[in-house]
């Protein structure tokens, strides 16, 4: 290339830059490079394919017309994806060529043709928005329904079943459940039946994979990209969103809920806590997801239990026609094996397994031996802040607004203390998480009241009592 065609160059790219504003030139022209200017032809490269695709459908034109304001000979932009660079050109570099002549046509507007040269096996597509991987057994038909996940499965339903331009009842909608209790197979089971037969457009990503595409968006210089490939997507499934980090991945996440809600395209989010629980995030966001439909997905009961068994052995008869389950075996299942829906179906493939491979009928006596360590001790109930200020308030006949508020009478003064004590001492919760729920306190004054009582329970009798009764009922409602 030449010094004047590097000079041209250098002036197109100010066309460019000034025609469509800092921001689209950055994410989309600042990594191409000429190559060659030959008679009418002027060669242009990009990195990746996705760059190629976009600027072929929204700035051929406008590339065209900022070369010929250089030099009005110039007809036709050839663009290609470039291969690694190395000292001599790529031969097989995958390129196609935009013949823009002007004006050849009878109205007058340039005639686009895409011709392909030659291929290879360049990255094609974002990343992000490829989805993550869809299991093909997670679908509405085998989804097991109880009364612990009967709303949030007519929920999915509603979503599923809906058109392009419906009205959406519920946005977002926000289902949460502990490990094991079908989000994940109500939300693959949304993405499969909506794009099936039909003609919206919905994607389903983990947290982890939204956050993957943002940072590689971010890397190769086509956020803007990303954006608004997200942002023309009409359900939009999200999973294990508390997995969600970075200031800059929520922050785009923020933007990409709103647009989309405000579009009155659908969200679909899964978590294992509910909106309020999730501190790493925003309180925008946490608010934005609270204004829909939240729904919990509760602890399988054990005829739901029976019903997720005889499923997944009726599956596993479909490709082994021998194997059989008695019900007494079954039952045992149901009534011994209570932590999630994951350890229910492994027990149905150590059953089969053994089956198989000694070649003997399934026992309740195998059964016992196959399926021992999946038989945990039951969970201690997972205690909320909220449970903790209402079963409080009662306690000492104040209100929960008491303890929210900046009062700091002697009544509620010491309720307040003893129930940010127990927030510290029963949950999880961040110091400065339970100062958020106390009316927006900082973690300091938390942390001054868990000193205060821990140190009036020690030497108070009558306060320690108190405390193990509150513990004690919050543990048994």
């Amino acid at each position: 290339m030449t010094n004047v065609e590097q000079d041209r160059w250098s002036r197109v790219k100010g066309r460019l830059r000034s025609t469509v504003g800092e921001d689209v030139y950055t994410s989309w022209f600042a990594r191409m490079d000429l190559e060659s200017v030959q008679d009418e032809s002027v060669h242009l490269s990009v990195p990746t394919r996705f760059l190629k695709s976009w600027i072929q459908a929204h700035y051929a034109e406008r590339v065209l017309s900022c070369w010929q304001a250089e030099m009005p000979e110039v007809h036709r932009i050839d663009l290609s994806v470039r291969a690694m660079r190395c000292a001599t050109p790529a031969k097989d570099a995958s390129a196609a060529q935009l013949d823009v002549r002007r004006p050849e046509r009878a109205d007058s507007r340039p005639a686009v043709e895409l011709r392909s040269v030659a291929t290879a096996p360049v990255s094609a597509n974002h990343d992000a928005l490829g989805g993550s991987p869809l299991d093909p057994r997670l679908t509405f038909a085998s989804f097991v329904i109880g009364r612990s996940n009967t709303l949030a499965h007519a929920a999915a339903r509603q979503v599923a079943e809906g058109r392009r331009g419906d009205p959406v009842m519920f946005n977002p909608l926000y289902i949460h459940a502990g490990v094991g209790l079908g989000k994940t197979h109500l939300l693959q089971a949304v993405t499969w039946a909506g794009n099936s037969g039909s003609e919206r457009k919905v994607l389903y990503l983990t947290a982890e994979k939204f956050m993957y595409g943002f940072v590689a968006a971010l890397k190769t210089q086509t956020a803007l990209a990303f954006k608004e490939a997200l942002r023309g997507i009409d359900v939009l499934v999200i999973d294990d969103l508390q997995f969600l980090q970075g200031k800059s991945t929520q922050a785009e996440f923020c933007h990409t809920l709103n647009a989309l809600i405000d579009a009155g395209r659908q969200v679909v989010i899964a978590a294992d806590r509910p909106p309020s629980d999730l501190e790493s995030l925003d309180d925008r966001v946490r608010s934005r997801l609270a204004g829909g439909l939240v729904v919990e997905m509760g602890s399988l009961g054990e005829e739901l239990r029976l019903g997720i068994l005889k499923s997944r052995v009726t599956v596993a008869r479909a490709h082994h026609a021998s194997f059989d389950v008695p019900e007494q075996v079954l039952e045992y299942l149901a009534r011994s094996i209570t932590h999630n829906g994951r350890d229910l179906e492994g027990a149905v493939n150590r059953l089969l397994a053994h089956s198989k491979l000694n070649n003997q009928p399934v026992t309740l006596e195998m059964a016992e031996r196959e399926v021992r360590d999946l038989i945990r001790p039951q969970e201690p109930k997972r205690i909320k802040i909220e449970d903790i200020q209402r079963v409080v308030a009662r306690q000492y006949n104040v209100s929960r607004s008491d303890l929210l508020s900046s009062r700091r009478t002697a009544n509620v003064v010491r309720p307040r203390q003893v129930a940010m004590y127990l927030a510290k001492t029963l949950t999880l919760r961040s110091l400065p998480e339970i100062g958020r729920r106390f009316g927006g306190r900082d973690h300091t004054t938390v942390l001054h009241a868990v000193r205060k009582i821990e140190a009036l329970v020690s030497k108070d009798v009558s306060l320690s009592e108190e405390v193990e009764s509150l513990k004690r009922q919050l543990q048994s409602e």
